[in-house]
């Protein structure tokens, strides 16, 4: 099978799907791989690498002239044109993207597997999970920053300053994004709350974090009277490929600190906080009653090295089963297939289909792959 790996064109995205000594296993495997020039410039890995991996480095057409395109995000508009009866293999996030990708997909009939929506055997998203990683670490890395005077933030430092914490993050969610931001801001110091929807599982929480910080239920009182003192809110829900459910309403934000900071990771899914809207890297921040927001829909691209060899990690095996197998590989493996979420021509992802109101273009997976 010809592999395409293109160059991502989403503002200052740098990552790339795949690395050269990814390449270099599919070359090994007898694979036809074709990669943009410059695609991995960004990450660190020049063309000449992807050369030597075995590699065609070829131009953006050329390169979408494959029978699977393995990227990082999801389709812009631009790239709309290359579409085709083909597998992409990417985040896509088409509960929280503009509708007309999911209707492109539809239409040019793509088989469209999403990175974020795929299994493994105890339910987990293996491929969501090393970007989420990366996201939950930055989310207080870059809301200490946004806290700065000069950002016109609070001025408040997240850590201890001689022995003294100082500063309150609040983590809403307990998933991949809400332990790395929450282990985050209590290894600087800061006073850490984590909300979760399962307070049983406090004391476990405090074992893998640390038994600093505090843990509480998500509701809506609850969180509400937390947001009034709190200096970064870290917003970390998370629906399995559905529209993220707003947990934090336009009036909680009325009540927050002015020159206080929202992250909210969440945005890739349509965001957890009802005054947030995408950003870009370019223009990551708008403040919104007072209060700071960074709603970045590609956070992880500001450490694409980092970002692109973990993802890739992830990623590999499932692009060796596709190359080999081809979809036969999605119908044996029961996580792989919730991984569908366009083929042939239907919406083969029912909470996809029900966050864009496309219900009647809803297929089974197994259904529409017989």
């Amino acid at each position: 099978m010809r592999i395409g790996v293109p160059k991502e064109i989403k503002d200052e995205e740098n990552r790339v799907g795949m690395t050269p000594a990814g390449v270099r296993e599919l070359v090994a495997g007898g694979h036809e791989v074709l990669v943009e020039k410059g695609a991995g410039i960004g990450s660190g890995f020049p063309d000449d690498d992807y050369r030597k991996a075995g590699a065609q480095l070829v131009s953006v057409g050329e390169t979408w002239d494959a029978g699977l395109i393995v990227k990082i995000k999801e389709p812009l508009e631009k790239e709309f044109r290359f579409l085709k009866d083909q597998i992409v293999f990417t985040y896509f996030h088409l509960a929280g993207v503009p509708k007309s990708l999911t209707e492109e997909l539809l239409k040019k009939k793509t088989t469209a597997i999403a990175y974020e929506t795929v299994e493994d055997e105890k339910g987990k998203l293996p491929l969501l999970a090393p970007m989420s990683a990366v996201a939950g670490n930055m989310a207080v890395i870059m809301g200490s920053y946004y806290l700065a005077k000069f950002n016109n933030g609070r001025g408040m430092q997240l850590g201890s300053v001689l022995g003294k914490s100082h500063g309150k993050v609040v983590v809403i969610g307990d998933g991949v994004v809400g332990h790395h931001a929450a282990h985050t801001a209590a290894a600087m110091g800061a006073h850490v709350v984590m909300f979760t929807r399962h307070p049983e599982k406090a004391a476990q929480l405090k074992r893998e974090i640390s038994d600093k910080i505090e843990v509480a239920h998500s509701a809506p009182e609850t969180i509400s009277s937390h947001l009034k003192d709190a200096d970064l809110v870290v917003g970390g829900v998370l629906l399995h490929g559905a529209k993220a459910p707003w947990v934090v309403t336009r009036e909680m934000v009325k009540a927050m600190q002015p020159g206080a900071v929202i992250v909210d990771v969440s945005i890739d899914q349509g965001g957890c906080i009802e005054t947030s809207r995408p950003t870009s890297h370019s223009e990551p921040v708008f403040t919104e009653h007072g209060v700071i927001h960074y709603c970045v829909t590609n956070m992880p691209g500001a450490y694409p090295r980092t970002s692109t060899v973990a993802l890739t990690s992830a990623t590999l095996p499932y692009v060796k089963r596709l190359v080999e197998r081809g979809l036969d590989a999605v119908k044996e493996d029961e996580g792989f297939l919730k991984g569908l979420n366009t083929c042939r021509g239907f919406l083969t992802y029912r909470p996809v289909a029900e966050a864009l109101g496309m219900g009647q273009r809803y297929k089974d997976a197994r259904e529409a792959l017989s």
